[in-house]
């Protein structure tokens, strides 16, 4: 009788093992998907900024140019002004598809592999 306590015994401890390593491999799942997620994104990121940057020096210069063009440099920045509403209202109108939808995929597309 005291062999089958035994074996009980050790059947109990094997299956709380079994449910504590399937908990920490979990956890270490989320982990890992966690940090690929976020060491992509924070790549993407320096890339955005390196592009804002090109983007700033690129309309200060549009804005001096076409400011000289038109006699009065702050008309220029008013024209590049006028460039990005007209930017900003097209994606506005055109986020979902653009930005939304992408960046959903890609997230998720992260967590899976």
């Amino acid at each position: 009788m005291e062999g089958s306590t035994d074996s009980l015994e050790n059947l109990y401890q094997k299956i709380e093992d079994y449910i504590k390593l399937t908990i920490e491999l979990g956890k270490l799942k989320t982990i890992d998907t966690t940090i690929s997620v976020m060491t992509a994104m924070i790549s993407k990121l320096s890339v955005l900024v390196m592009f804002s940057l090109f983007l700033l020096v690129l309309s200060m210069g549009l804005a001096f140019w076409f400011g000289e063009l038109l006699g009065k440099i702050y008309y220029g920045f008013f024209v590049v002004g006028l460039i990005y509403l007209s930017v900003a209202i097209l994606f506005n109108a055109r986020m979902h598809k653009w930005l939304k939808k992408p960046l959903s995929e890609f997230i998720i597309n992260q967590s899976i592999d």
